[in-house]
């Protein structure tokens, strides 16, 4: 190997910042291409991770323009990195994607959200990263829902009045339930303490799925653990990262740092960072690579080092038993965050299968991304499309009346794209199983479909 390919390229001129030595680790051997959601659609080698990686190679050596049709094909990545599971020789290929899709943006300013209108922009990257904006925003959702106003637009059409991308974003939105409002900031363990977390609540999962956010802390209550809730944490910053946004990315990674207790010369009591969301625990642990030259390094550092999702901390802990019966047939999906990006597979199906007379079924190509990937589903709507299809479909046909995810934008694509064929399917988080077996209080999305 030359010297040249063990340097790390700058960003000047035609050259984007990553080791080149990574992309050398890509072998082409092709065992990847078969859990990649693009290329199982389109069949196109430009569009396999193989594929992206000798594109990427063949415009740093000079080999190839960055044109628009090479573009294109980087752009529809879903950034799921299953074939990062899937790659025996250890492609780390998150870390080429995601700086040479910056690189693209800075050679090309804003063109990572080019395919989105001003309100999804005003949206993703100024409501969507505050949990109070977000809950104010869906204000006027929540009450044409609870008023049948919803209901009715539909039934009208009213709805096809508005543009395409709204009308994607409207339909996306789940059934908003009441939010819990503020909780302390200090939630004490039941009975005999087992550990203290920090939970993180992320800022659209609050807003979208409240209820699951209540679990979460009941569930770790129950299990022993005395809950601790920053008040002055922000949005995990995945949104502006995956939109080549990282000074933004940073600057939230560095509130976080100091919100939680690792920025400070005492450091913090906490055993673990919880969260129950798969994009934003995937990001959390990442804060190592995405604050590595800037001064709260060790900070995220260790930050890093005590995030975990909640299947994963519970698994780890030892969970107390649920003792209600949930007597229904489930499956499950891995969420791609989760199961490829931390590389949690089995500590979700075991917390469900303690659950009494709950059945759960494998689901077809779980490991295949739903098409959610954060903002995919707005800026490639129709592969987007496409994959949400090919979920619903794999889920009804396993006969399960819930489905249980572990990531809230993929409970959005889910469910939105159940509703077509199932759609008194339970979607929900597995802290919600869990909460309900532990509490007894049933579902209302089982009470309403009946028994499995």
């Amino acid at each position: 190997m030359t010297t040249a390919s063990k340097t790390t390229l700058p960003l000047v001129g035609a050259k984007p910042h990553l080791d080149y030595e990574l992309v050398l680790d890509c072998v082409h051997c092709g065992l990847c291409t078969a859990s990649c959601p693009t290329y199982v659609e389109t069949g196109n080698e430009a569009d396999s991770p193989r594929g992206r990686i000798y594109l990427m190679r063949s415009v740093i050596d000079g080999a190839l323009q960055l044109d628009d049709n090479v573009k294109g094909h980087l752009d529809l990545c879903l950034n799921c990195r299953a074939c990062e599971t899937a790659c025996p020789s250890g492609v780390q290929y998150g870390k080429l994607i995601e700086p040479f899709r910056a690189h693209m943006d800075e050679l090309e300013p804003g063109r990572s959200s080019a395919n989105l209108n001003a309100i999804q922009r005003f949206m993703l990257f100024k409501i969507f990263p505050s949990r109070v904006r977000t809950r104010l925003a869906l204000a006027p959702a929540r009450l044409m829902q609870w008023t049948g106003v919803d209901w009715l637009t539909e039934k009208l059409g009213l709805t096809n009045l508005l543009p395409p991308s709204l009308r994607r974003m409207k339909q996306m939105l789940p059934q908003l339930k009441p939010h819990y409002g503020h909780l302390p900031e200090i939630l004490p363990a039941e009975g005999k303490r087992r550990a203290k977390v920090g939970l993180f609540l992320g800022c659209v999962a609050d807003a979208l799925y409240p209820q699951t956010q209540l679990n979460t802390a009941r569930v770790l209550q129950k299990n022993g653990v005395e809950v601790w809730i920053p008040r002055n944490q922000q949005c995990c910053g995945a949104l502006h990262y995956h939109s080549a946004m990282e000074p933004q990315a940073r600057e939230l990674a560095a509130k976080n740092c100091d919100a939680f207790g690792f920025s400070g010369p005492v450091p913090n009591d906490l055993d673990a960072v919880v969260t129950n969301a798969a994009g934003c625990g995937a990001m959390l642990k990442d804060y190592t690579h995405l604050m590595h030259d800037t001064p709260a390094a060790e900070a995220a550092a260790k930050f890093h080092a005590k995030s975990r999702d909640i299947s994963e901390f519970l698994y780890d802990l030892g969970p107390i038993k649920p003792t209600h019966p949930l007597p229904i047939t489930a499956t499950y999906h891995d969420a791609c965050h989760l199961r490829h990006a931390q590389q949690i597979f089995k500590q979700p199906r075991s917390l469900l299968e303690l659950i009494p007379g709950m059945t759960l079924v494998p689901l077809p190509e779980s490991e295949l991304c739903c098409g959610a990937a954060g903002s995919y589903n707005l800026t490639q709507p129709d592969m987007a499309g496409r994959l949400g299809d090919r979920k619903a479909d794999n889920i009804r046909a396993t006969g399960a009346k819930a489905v249980f995810i572990g990531n809230v934008g993929c409970l959005m694509q889910i469910a939105r794209h159940l509703k077509a064929v199932a759609p008194d399917l339970w979607c929900a988080h597995p802290v919600d199983a869990l909460w309900a077996s532990y509490s007894g209080e049933m579902p209302a999305e089982l009470k309403a479909s009946g028994p499995a």
